[in-house]
């Protein structure tokens, strides 16, 4: 399944390309094929962005556990 983060980049990519259909100096098949291509470089680029930027998010698992104590309330000492 391809991301809509990926198409939206490859539209992206492809946005001169647009330009000049709107203006008639490239045919649609010219344009179909440009983005046929920048899609599976922007799932590349994309993927490599995720991969670096996974190594910045927080593992639950890092650290040790901590149980509260209350330290308002002490324990009274028993007389001997």
């Amino acid at each position: 399944m391809i991301r809509p983060s990926v198409l939206l980049f490859a539209l992206l990519m492809t946005a001169p390309a647009l330009y000049r259909l709107l203006v008639d100096q490239l045919d649609l098949l010219q344009v179909l094929i440009r983005f046929l291509i920048a899609v599976p470089i922007a799932a590349v680029l994309l993927a490599g962005v995720r991969f670096i930027l996974a190594g910045y998010r927080k593992n639950p698992t890092d650290g040790t556990a901590v149980t509260p104590e209350p330290i308002d309330n002490p324990t009274p000492e028993k007389p001997a």
